[in-house]
């Protein structure tokens, strides 16, 4: 029993030393990783909120006519180009004429009374400088020269107005623009007040947005905001300056209206945009975007740890900030030590050898 028991201890040793030979034999050395090492930064930032809004033109009009007749013409449609003095409608002008005539007979009537008047005036003052007529009957005459006088300017005024209106029949683009929408037809009634063509300024946009009075307070006229359109990325970050701001919140909504002024970009009007307002500060921490890299749709870098090895992690990232440098929003701590430069993820616990720039 005892020999049977020191055999097999004696064969399992052989084999223990045996394996063990072969496994240290077969271990590959781990090729270093040569680049440059950075240290993560930490930074404070103002902490932002994207207040949502709409695109406008700086300079928008409904236009309308006085005239209360059928529209006879429509020159325009959505999307024309118009200049300054441009016909946009044409309305039958047979009836503001009418009125025009009328008002110009009106003033014949009221000079013709006015000349009589003069006469009969002046010939009761020759008769009262020889004691034929009465101070009464003069005072009289003089009142009755002034009423006609009077008369004379109020039918020249009618005349004025009715001409003036009578020039509507042909509505005109009051500024250059851009045609927003067409709202009559041939056909269709004409009336004071009523819009028959929207025009937009093609130059000059801004943002309308409604901010909430909670951020709004440090929002003053002049002051810079960050903005981006939805629908177009490739613009990236425009600098907007807020042109107007509401002195006050709206009850019901409890936010505030501000227009901000956006320069040097062709954007047209209805699109939505945001703009960022500041509402504090926060912690964050800034890599160089050399020490990104991308795998599989997520973003890594390859950290030294103290043991001077390469560590690959994933990270979220945040916005770019000026002088190429990245915000990483987890994965990383301030003051770890990442590699730049590299071409691709190296092996796990890899020598990182530093080259120095």
């Amino acid at each position: 029993m005892r020999i049977w028991q020191v055999t097999m201890v004696g064969s399992v040793l052989a084999a223990a030393a045996c394996g063990g030979g072969a496994s240290t034999q077969s271990t590959p050395p781990v090729a270093p990783v040569r680049a440059r090492v950075a240290t993560a930064e930490a930074r404070v930032l103002p902490a932002t909120v994207d207040v949502p809004g709409v695109v406008e033109a700086s300079r928008v009009a409904a236009v309308s006519s006085r005239v209360m007749a059928t529209v006879t013409a429509v020159r325009v449609k959505a999307g024309d180009a118009v200049r300054a003095g441009d016909v946009l409608v044409e309305i039958d002008p047979a009836t503001a004429q009418g009125q025009e005539a009328q008002a110009r007979g009106a003033l014949a009537q009221a000079q013709a009374a006015l000349a009589l008047a003069e006469r009969n005036w002046e010939r009761f003052r020759a008769l009262a400088e020889k004691q034929a007529a009465s101070q009464l009957e003069v005072d009289v005459a003089r009142m009755q020269y002034e009423q006609a006088k009077g008369a004379v300017q109020q039918a020249q005024g009618a005349v004025a107005a009715a001409a003036s209106v009578a020039s509507e029949s042909r509505v005109v683009a009051p500024f250059a623009g851009r045609i927003a929408a067409k709202l009559v037809e041939v056909g269709d009634l004409a009336a004071p007040g009523r819009p028959l063509v929207m025009i937009e300024s093609a130059t000059g946009r801004r943002l309308a947005v409604a901010v909430p009075e909670s951020a709004a307070g440090a929002l003053a006229v002049g002051q810079r905001l960050p903005v981006r359109i939805d629908s177009m990325p490739e613009l990236g970050e425009i600098n907007g300056v807020i042109e107007e701001r509401a002195p006050g919140a709206d009850p019901v909504t409890h936010t505030v209206a501000v227009k901000v002024a956006l320069s040097g970009v062709e954007v047209p009007a209805g699109v939505a945009g945001r703009a960022g307002v500041a509402v504090g500060t926060r912690s964050v921490v800034v890599v160089p975007a050399a020490a990104l890299l991308r795998h599989g749709g997520l973003h890594l870098v390859v950290v030294r740890d103290g043991r001077g090895l390469a560590r690959s992690r994933t990270v979220t990232v945040g916005e770019r900030l000026d002088g190429d440098a990245v915000v990483v929003l987890s994965g990383l701590k301030a003051g770890e030590q990442v590699l730049l430069g590299l071409a691709g993820a190296p092996a796990d616990g890899a020598p990182v050898e530093e080259v120095r720039s």
